[in-house]
């Protein structure tokens, strides 16, 4: 996967600088929207609703039946979201305790982010009595575990909450398509435009943006190559490339995953959870 152009203006604060809670979680929702200036004008959409985005069907309004793998993919992209918006953080480093997998998540602010999915979320990992992995938290938020009382933590009906989230921002819409012996509900894409401007984003950031260094990317384009691949759709991004493009693309990418999680993580904090999400997946 790849990078952007554009760099985070990321500015590590002093403890003589630092900010109330509150306003650390408005700067870091502000950050958002300076961390990728082309996006300035378009629909903010979390990278849950990207990542699904990515994965439908434009005019058939859902994901392949053989994806498997979207549902962890889309848990993880929560993970990295709350973790750019402040909300969470990973454990310190310590002698017992230096692999991103050993380390536990921790909450970082309980503030609403105005995400139901988010919010969510946030009040699991509130709740848990002692905390638990970046890997651990994609088990139980995907419903993964052998554990009764854990079954709590699971995030139901995911795509069909994106789905309807997309909807009213104005980028799928909702029809009713039979199968034979039973109705599904479909979201086909109704703002092509806003998935084009997505897709571009992330082939000009291997392309014509790339800058051969995670650290010089912007951290959300990096986050969504990392989930596009984890997700299983990442090849419906370079689908439509030329074949001496695709190749490019691809064989950038691959350089970009077969990256050590670990080493890439101690080199900026603001992304270890980028990291230790694909050092999750990786290992899964």
């Amino acid at each position: 996967m790849t990078t952007l152009t554009h760099r985070g203006r990321r500015v590590e604060g002093r403890n003589s600088d630092k900010k109330p809670d509150g306003e650390e979680d408005a700067a870091a929702d502000r950050d958002l929207n300076e961390d990728d200036p082309d996006d300035s004008k378009d629909i903010r959409l979390t990278l849950m609703e990207e990542v699904l985005l990515l994965g439908l069907k434009d005019k058939e309004g859902y994901t392949s039946f053989w994806n498997d793998c979207i549902s962890s993919g889309l848990r993880g992209g929560i993970l990295i979201e709350l973790a750019l918006r402040g909300r969470i953080r990973l454990e310190p480093l310590s002698l017992r305790k230096k692999r991103l997998l050993e380390r536990k998540v921790l909450l970082k602010s309980d503030a609403p982010t105005g995400d139901v999915l988010l919010d969510e979320t946030l009040r699991h990992i509130k709740a848990t009595e002692s905390a638990e992995t970046v890997q651990t938290w994609i088990e139980l938020l995907t419903g993964e575990t052998w554990n009764p009382f854990k079954l709590q933590y699971q995030l139901r009906n995911v795509r069909e909450r994106l789905a309807k989230a997309l909807v009213e921002k104005g980028i799928l819409t909702t029809e009713k398509q039979n199968f034979l012996l039973f109705d599904m509900t479909t979201h086909p894409v109704s703002n092509t435009s806003e998935k084009q401007r997505l897709v571009k984003k992330l082939q000009e950031s291997v392309l014509e943006r790339w800058v051969n260094d995670p650290q010089r990317m912007e951290r959300r384009t990096l986050a969504l190559l990392v989930l596009a691949h984890a997700s299983d759709v990442l090849e419906n991004v370079f689908a439509s490339l030329a074949d001496d493009k695709y190749d490019v693309a691809m064989n950038r990418t691959k350089d970009l995953l077969d990256m050590d999680p670990e080493v890439e993580a101690a080199k900026a904090r603001g992304t270890e959870m980028i990291w230790a999400v694909l050092a999750a997946f990786n290992k899964s």
